[in-house]
């Protein structure tokens, strides 16, 4: 008999420790979320001008790599500007933009195969669809204030865009 009473106090006392840990447990988890979400509302979102402003410079480089058929760092260059532009997709809130973001994986796969080819003749007619595809983007957009153009000069006087000998 005294088993019989000790069992409902014993199921009882493992009861509320399971209750008490879980409420534990789930303030905690409440607390991280707090902590979380209030991280997340100050956390600094990129603009699309911040991307756009990256990929300039990528594009620039771009075409002193190529030009000086230093491949690598042509390839380099490409692989960055499709990282800036998965930036705009991922954070980019103009729909127009969005919905025009697929044309330039078509003219970026036009230069990556005419630095794969490591072919000067084609890069530089690549590079140009490349160049029109962004003013067009940007007249499409209204910011047809914003012309690109092939660069006459380095964007870095500190880099050397030959490529290196082995």
């Amino acid at each position: 008999m005294k088993y019989y009473l000790q069992l409902p106090l014993i199921s009882m006392l493992i009861y509320c420790c399971a209750c008490s840990n879980t409420q534990s447990k789930t303030d905690s988890l409440e607390k991280k979320i707090d902590s979380l979400q209030s991280r997340l509302a100050h956390m600094y979102i990129p603009g699309v001008g911040e991307f756009m402003s990256s990929i300039q410079i990528h594009h620039e480089k771009l075409w002193f790599a190529g030009v000086h058929q230093n491949w690598k760092l042509a390839d380099f260059e490409l692989h960055e500007l499709g990282e800036a532009f998965e930036g705009v997709r991922t954070f980019g809130d103009d729909t127009l933009i969005l919905q025009i973001l697929p044309m330039v994986d078509t003219l970026l796969a036009g230069i990556k195969s005419s630095v794969a080819a490591q072919d000067g003749d084609e890069f530089r007619r690549q590079y140009e669809l490349l160049t029109n595809g962004c003013n067009n983007c940007h007249r499409a957009t209204k910011h047809e204030f914003n012309t690109i153009v092939t660069p006459a000069t380095p964007p870095f006087t500190d880099q050397v865009f030959e490529p290196s000998s082995p």
